[in-house]
């Protein structure tokens, strides 16, 4: 005898059958089609994806049970005609996490420009016959967020370069210090309302003005090839950043460890970027965490010293961070432009990089109102978007990376922001900055198999009870359709809420939008 099955159930075993995505994308928490009862007619079924079937579909997902605390909002619209295809709390404020990232983006876009470059400058004195500079070496930063192994392969070759362009000028020693000079990004480093306990991550890393490889180190930590051994550090990109206070790890003894552990905490007593390091390795094993450098200006004079030291250029009297220099009477010796905003953008948004956010907000707030601070570029991001028809009511934005839970955002506001940048100039900037489904970023993993492989272009959300996607897919008959899929308050597993969200992008992406 064949039970009688949900409408949920049915739309899932009609998956296979429609449009080749795998149950595993939708049942949940992991069921399987040969554990399911199937009726007869379902396994014959043809009819390809609809408009008219779409919210039905839509529906059965987001209305199972496993739902029952969480809150979803969905919007799906066909920009071209002007077309709601689907709604549901589209018009609710939902915590959007990395989602907001669309919205840096895309108002960095329309302010700055694709073409938008900041700069780093060097200042100091002309060096004598014997190849000593007098006086200080000075620094002056404007947010430049990619001396980075992500944008520049390794964060040690900008500034290697600038020692590289110091010594064509004769320098081997730099008879004061290497100090900083301006303010360019003043108030706090951190975004507002930052976890406390996320601060050691690397993802939560301070910003400011002068930003080394993204506020994080890599700290590797070897076991010795016998128990009991003492284990060896090493940090990287600069092998200086950050000072290792002390290592409380050991080779571990017991022979039935099955994961070596290694604990990073930051030490506060002094000016320099300094951790901790405890826990237990396997014997020839390793262990690499990242690390938020707390000083960010520090981390990077430090690392800019140890790429003039390995040109053979000293710095006499070391590094000073705490204080501003005075640039007053020093000639600029060597000016680093950074890449164009176009070629950040990807560094931002696939990999869902919080810190380069945090830069373009600040550097929003400078260009645009001659303040670099959060609160300024806050301002400028307000006023975009309520030129572009998005009110107070629709976002409440605290900070350019989305790491905040003071942030919230709606469905309609999200969208309207890819429709509005779907009609600009630079769109393919902000488009092919996107994660590529199946292919690229955070949803890389994500719609392999599915006709949304190498077809959608979004961007993933994440927060522990928050999981969002919203972006640009395009239809079995070609169609562009805009949507968001926010999903909060969930207690069942992240994969269940991206597998909803991955069988209705798919289904979009095999649907002939022109059927009614």
């Amino acid at each position: 005898m064949i039970r009688r099955q949900s409408l949920h159930a049915r739309a899932a075993q009609r998956i296979p059958t429609l449009f080749g995505v795998a149950l595993t994308l939708i049942c949940p928490f992991g069921a399987r089609a040969q554990d399911a009862v199937l009726k007869p007619r379902i396994l014959t079924e043809t009819l390809a994806p609809s408009r008219s079937a779409l919210g039905g579909f839509v529906d059965s997902l987001t209305a199972d049970p496993m739902w029952r605390s969480a809150q979803w909002g969905v919007l799906i619209v066909d920009p071209e005609r002007g077309d709601t295809l689907y709604s549901a709390n589209a018009g609710k404020l939902f915590v959007p996490a990395s989602n907001l990232k669309l919205v840096t983006a895309a108002v960095a876009l329309a302010q700055l420009g694709a073409d938008y470059r900041t700069s780093t400058a060097f200042f100091g004195r002309a060096p004598r016959r014997d190849g000593s500079m007098p006086g200080d070496l000075v620094v002056v930063g404007r947010g430049d967020p990619t001396v980075s192994d992500s944008l520049a392969g390794d964060a040690m070759a900008p500034l290697r370069a600038v020692a590289d362009s110091l010594a064509a000028r004769g320098i081997t020693r730099i008879s004061g210090r290497l100090r900083r000079a301006g303010d360019a990004f003043p108030g706090d480093t951190l975004g507002m309302g930052w976890g406390w306990d996320d601060l050691d991550a690397g993802y939560a890393a301070p910003v400011d003005e002068l930003l080394f490889n993204e506020g994080v180190a890599r700290v590797t930590v070897y076991g010795a090839k016998q128990p009991g051994g003492p284990v060896t550090v090493r940090t990287a990109p600069a092998h200086t950043v950050p000072v290792i206070a002390r290592v409380d790890v050991e080779t571990s003894r017991d022979c039935c460890m099955l994961r070596s552990r290694v604990q990073v905490r930051g030490v506060l007593d002094g000016p320099r970027p300094r951790i901790a390091l405890s826990g237990s390795v396997r014997a020839g094993d390793s262990v690499t965490v990242a690390v938020a450098l707390r000083h960010p200006a520090r981390a990077y004079l430090d690392a800019l010293e140890e790429a003039l030291q390995s040109r053979g250029i000293r710095i006499q009297l070391g590094v000073e961070a705490d204080s501003l220099a005075d640039t007053t009477g020093l000639q600029r010796l060597v000016t680093v432009p950074s890449p164009q905003l176009a070629t950040m953008l990807p560094a931002f948004q696939k990999p869902s990089q919080n810190q380069i956010g945090e830069i373009l907000l600040r550097l929003l707030g400078l260009e645009v109102t001659g303040t670099g601070s959060a609160d300024s570029g806050l301002v400028v991001v307000r006023r975009q978007l309520a030129a572009w028809g998005i009110d107070s009511g629709a976002a409440a934005i605290r900070d350019g990376s989305g790491l905040s839970r003071h942030n919230f955002l709606s469905p309609e506001a999200i969208v309207r922001v890819l429709e509005v940048m779907r009609n600009r100039e630079d769109f393919d900037a902000f488009y092919q900055a996107l994660p590529l489904g199946g292919v690229d970023g955070t949803i890389g993993g994500r719609l392999r198999g599915t006709p949304a492989m190498a077809n959608v272009r979004a961007k993933t959300g994440t927060l522990d009870k928050v999981r969002s996607l919203s972006g640009y897919v395009t239809t079995a008959d070609g169609r562009v359709l805009l949507f968001s899929l926010l999903a909060n308050n969930h207690t069942v597993p992240t994969r269940e809420v991206e597998r909803v969200q991955d069988a209705i992008v798919s289904y979009l992406a095999s649907m002939d939008a022109g059927l009614r």
